[in-house]
């Protein structure tokens, strides 16, 4: 009797201790999709309860996240989705988020109206690129990324598929375009929180349509190729009057596929290439499927790489290409580059209405590849491959030192009418995993976002995503239309169960204008406990110009910790241009792989 007494006991404490397990994680375990009024919302948990009531579902993220060096997350939340303007009326060709948390913009001036008017009303300027005419319609908008309001913006000339980058100072320059803006510079003041582009024309030494662009270890920008311009030349921050240096680069020819006979006839393969600045000051230098590295001040060929195998990745087909992550050591710092996805070298000649009446849309490639760019005798690797094939997506950087791919095509390349079969899934990348679980599949989003689309990181951690505009003009009764929503999507670390042990930044007592290789301070609150340097991760992401599927100018830097205290971080600056180029970043805290929001900072 009393042996039955003690196993009763037993059994009743451990059906309480497993009540009260169950109850603690349902307790630490919310997350999902955010309802939105401004329009639809999707969120995702693999494994997690949906509480249809509350339009939430139950986040399976851990009690506490594992001890580890600050980018050690795991959680089945696979991020949501939610409208953050319905229409906005301006496509998104041309996208820069500035240090105002105000993303511009851009589509062209000379196809004809946008969906929304020039303000104030009535304000309709004579168009350069329609013959002088009046033009009454909207073509750049300034957009705020926390209260999702924004105004038009006037932009002189046509800046179709241009490039363009942040001057140290934050202001926006927009470089090139077609027709009389081929060899513009544009620039949009960051003070002013009215103002208008201010244009200068023919002040580029070569037409820059479909070239790229790379801010320097001085804050100067290199602008690299474009059609028929096989060249690249460097232009001084900061101001609007100056005189070009000019190199010519064979390589651009090399790597250009010829033109057919015939208007319009373009197949090239190496627009839109991809730019990389190297802690040693150098370039790495991307197109068609080669790339190489040159010193940008005297166009010496640094060193050449075998051809990349598998298709093209540039523009038409667009691949996508990041940076991975930089880490401040004092010995030789880690640089690598990952090219995913694109298509074919026959893929656009294949689709292209110039080229063919019989359309063939091409699978678009899923295979990626990273080299080590500060090894003197690296060569390509084969990475894992993505879940599905990509082209016309973007390969952003994450606060934790993850990626993210997200928007795009599965067949077809960029073009107008090229593509069909959208990616709406957004795909983690975790190049530090083993081989076989770097990549994880989040969220599908509803929304088309294809030729002409954009995304890019904002501070409160969320991705901005707008435009898609596969036709020449604002179309809207076809499978694919002209997309004026804009969406936010949330990523895996955004998990509503992980909030509590997010790291706030305390702005007051965070040092924002930072100096090359001195320390500073963050001001920072770790709600989930006593914090150590091992749990912390300090990270600063440079704002790209994003368009046509190549950020240009990303990078994310990962900074050396000195003191860790649970209000204040002692954290030392990068410790040159070559390293962060001059200008303003966004920092984040990570802990525990759990990111802050960011704040503005500013080095030189």
């Amino acid at each position: 009797m009393a042996q039955q007494s003690s196993i009763s006991l037993i059994h009743l404490l451990i059906l309480f201790l497993a009540f009260s397990i169950v109850t603690a994680g349902q307790k630490n375990g919310n997350g999902g999709g955010r309802k939105s009024g401004k329009g639809h919302t999707s969120g995702g948990n693999k494994n997690g309860k949906n509480d249809k009531k509350n339009n939430i579902v139950m986040a399976t993220g851990p009690a506490i996240p594992a001890a580890g060096n600050g980018n050690d997350i795991e959680t089945n939340f696979r991020g949501s989705w939610a409208i953050d303007n319905p229409n906005v009326g301006v496509a998104a060709m041309q996208f820069q988020l500035m240090p105002n948390n105000k993303a511009v913009w851009f589509d062209t001036t000379s196809l004809g109206p946008s969906a929304r008017e020039l303000g104030p009303p009535g304000n309709c300027p004579k168009a350069p690129e329609m013959n002088f005419k009046p033009d009454c319609f909207a073509h750049a908008i300034a957009y705020d990324v926390e209260t999702g309001q924004s105004r038009t913006v006037y932009m002189d000339g046509e800046p179709w598929c241009s490039s363009g980058n942040l001057w140290p100072n934050g202001d926006l320059i927009a470089t090139g375009g077609t027709r009389g803006g081929v060899r513009s510079v544009r620039m949009l003041s960051m003070a002013d929180p009215n103002a208008n582009f201010v244009e200068k024309k023919n002040v580029l030494a070569d037409k820059r349509w479909y070239s790229s662009n790379q801010v320097l270890e001085d804050g100067s920008s290199v602008i690299v190729g474009g059609r028929n311009s096989f060249s690249y030349e460097i232009i001084p921050p900061n101001k609007m009057e100056f005189v070009p240096k000019k190199f010519n680069l064979k390589f651009l020819q090399e790597t250009t596929v010829p033109k057919k006979p015939g208007p319009g006839m373009y197949i090239e393969n190496n627009l839109y290439p991809f730019l990389f600045l190297l802690p040693d000051g150098n370039v790495f230098l991307f197109a068609n499927d080669r790339g190489i590295i040159f010193h940008p001040h005297t166009g010496t060929i640094v060193r050449q790489f075998p051809k990349l195998p598998g298709g093209a990745r540039n523009y038409p087909p667009s691949g996508m290409a990041a940076l991975l992550p930089l880490t401040v050591v004092p010995e030789n710092i880690h640089a690598e580059v990952v090219i995913c996805g694109g298509n074919t070298q026959e893929s656009y000649p294949s689709v292209d209405s110039k080229h063919t009446k019989d359309r063939v849309f091409t699978p678009a490639l899923k295979d990626c590849h990273r080299i080590v760019l500060s090894k003197h005798d690296s060569t390509w690797e084969k990475e894992q491959d993505m879940p599905s094939g990509r082209c016309m997506g973007d390969l952003l950087h994450l606060p934790t030192g993850d990626l993210l791919m997200i928007n795009g095509a599965q067949k077809g390349v960029a073009g107008w009418e090229n593509a069909i079969d959208p990616n709406f899934t957004p795909v983690l990348y975790q190049p530090n995993k083993p081989m076989g679980q770097r990549f994880k599949e989040m969220v599908p989003t509803k929304i088309a976002r294809m030729y002409h689309s954009v995304s890019a990181l904002i501070p409160d951690g969320k991705i901005l995503v707008a435009g898609s505009n596969p036709h020449a003009k604002y179309t809207y009764d076809v499978e694919y239309p002209t997309e004026l929503r804009v969406e936010k999507f949330s990523p895996h670390y955004l998990d509503p169960g992980l909030n509590k042990f997010r790291p706030v930044i305390a702005p007051e007592k965070t040092e924002k204008m930072l100096k090359y290789g001195k320390e500073f301070k963050i001001g920072v609150k770790f709600s989930g406990g006593q914090a150590t340097p091992q749990d912390v991760k300090v990270t600063m992401i440079y704002p790209p110009f994003t368009t046509h599927g190549f950020s240009m100018n990303q990078r994310l830097v990962i900074l050396p910790l000195k003191a860790v205290t649970n209000d204040l971080i002692t954290v030392e600056a990068p410790p040159s241009g070559k390293i962060a180029p001059p200008g303003y970043y966004m920092l984040f805290v990570n802990y525990r792989g759990v990111p802050s929001k960011g704040v503005w900072v500013h080095v030189d």
